[in-house]
Order: C-alpha cells, then sequence, then structure tokens
C-alpha cells in the first residue's frame, strides 16, 4: 500500500469539516437571495459593529495581557521546580480543563453573584456587598480565569526544554540574575510566549458564552455577533460576511505572531 493512501481518512476529514463549511459561508456571504452582492460586507462597516469589534479586541488584548503577566511567572517556577512537584504541580493546573468550559463558567457565576461566597467574604471581613456579576469586569475575569492555562503551558514547555547550562554559562561569565533572565531565558522563551498570545486573543476575540454568562448579555462581543444572526436574527448572509471578516482578522494575526517566533527563533544566538 502506498503511504499516502494513509492520509485519506484525514483529506476526506478536511473537506468535509473544513472546506465544505468554509465554501457554504464564502458563498453565503457575498450572496443575498442567490444574487452576487457586496452589501453584507458594508453592513460590516456601521458605527454599530465597528464598535462590537474593537469592545471585542480591546477585552481580547486586556485578557491576553493579564494572562501573560500572570502565567508567565507561573510557567518560570513550573519550569524550575524540581520534576516530581512539577509534575505534580501541572497536574493540578490541568485538572480544571477536563471540566466542561460551560460548567467552569457557570461555577463562577455561583461564587461572584450577590449572594455568592466571594460577597458573603466580603461582608464577613467588614467591606459589604460588591457589583460582581453582569460587569465588564466579570466578563474579562471570566475569559482570564478560563484561557490562563493556554498561556502557561506553551512557555512551560519552552521553557522546559532549554538548556539549563545556558543560564549557568552565564552566570559564571559574571550575568546578575537579572541578565540572565533577560539576555538568556527570556529570549529562549518568546516562542512559547508567542505561541501563547496566539492560544489566547484568537479565542477571546471569538468568544460568546462568557459574556453571556458573566455579563448577562449587556456586553456584546464579537462572537455574540456572529452566534446571534445564525441562531437569533437568522441572517445567514451577514453572519457569515461576518465570519469571514473575522476568519481575515485571525489569519493576518496568526501571519504577524508566526513572523514574530521565527525572528525570536532567529534571534536567539544573536541575542546570546
Amino acid at each position: 500500500m502506498k503511504r499516502s493512501w494513509f492520509a485519506f481518512p484525514y483529506g476526506l476529514w478536511m473537506l468535509l469539516f473544513t472546506i465544505v463549511p468554509i465554501v457554504i459561508i464564502v458563498y453565503y456571504a457575498f450572496t443575498i437571495d442567490g444574487s452576487f452582492s457586496l452589501d453584507n460586507f458594508r453592513l460590516f462597516f456601521s458605527p454599530d459593529i465597528i464598535g462590537i469589534l474593537l469592545f471585542s479586541l480591546w477585552l481580547a488584548f486586556l485578557c491576553t495581557l493579564i494572562c501573560l503577566a500572570l502565567g508567565y511567572p507561573v510557567a518560570l517556577f513550573l519550569a524550575k521546580t524540581a520534576m516530581k512537584r512539577s509534575a505534580m504541580l501541572v497536574v493540578l493546573f490541568i485538572i480544571p480543563m477536563w471540566m466542561n468550559f460551560l460548567l467552569r463558567t457557570y461555577a463562577w457565576m455561583s461564587l461572584l453573584e450577590d449572594t455568592g461566597l466571594i460577597n458573603r467574604l466580603l461582608e464577613w471581613v467588614g467591606v459589604g456587598r460588591v457589583k460582581l456579576m453582569y460587569t465588564e469586569n466579570a466578563v474579562l475575569f471570566g475569559l482570564v480565569y478560563n484561557f490562563l492555562p493556554f498561556m502557561i503551558f506553551p512557555i512551560y514547555s519552552v521553557l522546559k526544554r532549554s538548556d539549563i547550562l545556558l543560564e549557568e554559562a552565564a552566570s559564571d561569565l559574571g550575568a546578575n540574575t537579572l541578565n540572565v533572565f533577560t539576555r538568556v531565558t527570556l529570549p529562549l522563551s518568546l516562542p512559547g510566549v508567542v505561541s501563547g498570545i496566539s492560544m489566547v486573543f484568537m479565542p477571546a476575540v471569538t468568544t460568546f458564552v462568557i459574556p453571556r454568562l458573566l455579563g448577562g448579555g449587556m456586553f456584546m462581543m464579537f462572537g455574540d455577533l456572529i452566534e446571534s444572526q445564525f441562531l437569533t436574527t437568522g441572517d445567514w448572509n451577514f453572519g457569515s460576511a461576518l465570519s469571514l471578516v473575522m476568519m481575515a482578522l485571525i489569519l493576518v494575526s496568526l501571519g504577524i505572531l508566526n513572523k514574530t517566533g521565527t525572528s525570536a527563533n532567529g534571534e536567539e544566538g544573536a541575542l546570546w
């Protein structure tokens, strides 16, 4: 048997569940009542739609920034911890991901509500109740909580594979802790950082469950808009156009991130 035959199931899968859906979306995006039209894309440039897109990009940017600020130290700590302890801590981070995405979000609804555990704790210490649910901060918190592991693990995997002898050599040559980090550890971890950013930013832009549950539907993100066009409004043409715009933005972002990651790989030796 030819080795290429083993790729047939994968090719069939790609055709049925990737190529065909994209072709259908392209067809609906460029037609209205079966006739070619660009009106679907003209609607995209309305102030309301642009505002939703900018709001989604802003929240996704904040989510990515917070995940990077929290995730990098955690990944660095896990990579520098002894093997047995490191494996145990990694499992502790993985366990919540075994739970369904919706269940994790519902769990935080019960914690953030007015009579939830967090507000009860605040009342007990004398602070009083705070409005946590159905706010922009609640949506941002939900994004960070759900996507933080996707920032930690790529950075951790890169740092874990890096050669510890490079850091030891830098120390032997007189570099202090800060210089070792900025000149050796950070450049070596950049591919993981780039991968983590792409794995957090893209899903954060397109999510629709978190703002609906934790935001109470008062904060519409681009994913909510697309989902509503298909399931609520029934306007598949406009929904397909919005999907194509989002696909284009994702491809551009991935291209930039991949170029950045390639540059990071190529410049590690120069930085060292």
